[in-house]
């Protein structure tokens, strides 16, 4: 999960860190925003379970009053984070496939290969969404966030599939879905280099051989 840091804040190590003065008056969504973007990095990089309200907030320089003002607990904090995190992978798969052009094929191409440039990144350590859902223990949060990321996603794939022409466009969206995911657990824990590629050359396949017969 990665943000880019905002000409407010200043880089401690790998955390965004917001001096604030105290009673210094800032702007609520200013706020929230500085709070979101360094969350986001610590809580990728720590995981749900390795850090408490405590330290999150000694080390993003706020009172544990303005975190709970803001998002009105640690599981508020985290479904914020993760639902962001979701827009922009999001907003990264749209983009992706806006820019490949209407033929489907180079479109789910173009899914793959993002997904590829990703695993390559090296703050790369896998996707905070499922990995955050996989983490959690008794509120459900981070599972809800990611079974809503996980249908958006598979809405991409059917829709790509459904204007390919694919009778059972659904059906292929979640096989391509699980190859997808699959590229990532595989790239993240096995430090597999060739797993979006293995992927897409696997989707790629598939979506051809449910293609028309004419169009083939």
């Amino acid at each position: 999960m990665r943000s880019h840091a905002s000409r407010d804040f200043k880089p401690l190590g790998t955390i965004s860190v917001m001096p604030v003065a105290k009673g210094a008056t800032l702007d609520p969504a200013q706020t929230r925003a500085g709070i979101l973007q360094a969350a986001t990095r610590l809580l990728y990089q720590r995981g749900l379970d390795g850090i408490g309200v405590a330290e999150l907030c000694a080390i993003i320089g706020i009172s544990k009053e303005t975190l709970y003002r803001h998002f009105g607990s640690k599981q508020g904090l985290v479904r914020a984070v993760l639902e962001a995190q979701s827009d922009r992978i999001l907003r990264w798969v749209h983009d992706a496939v806006a820019a490949a052009g209407d033929d489907p094929l180079d479109q789910l191409s173009a899914v793959f290969d993002a997904l590829a440039r990703w695993h390559d990144e090296p703050t790369f350590r896998g996707c905070a969404i499922l990995n955050a859902a996989t983490q959690q223990h008794g509120d459900g949060t981070a599972r809800a966030v990611a079974h809503q990321h996980l249908q958006r996603q598979l809405a991409v794939l059917t829709d790509i599939a459904g204007r390919a022409g694919v009778a059972d466009a659904v059906d292929v969206a979640k096989q391509m879905l699980a190859l997808r995911v699959g590229a990532t657990v595989l790239a993240d824990h096995a430090s597999d280099t060739e797993a979006a590629r293995l992927a897409k050359d696997a989707a790629l396949s598939l979506l051809r051989s449910r293609l028309p017969a004419q169009t083939r």
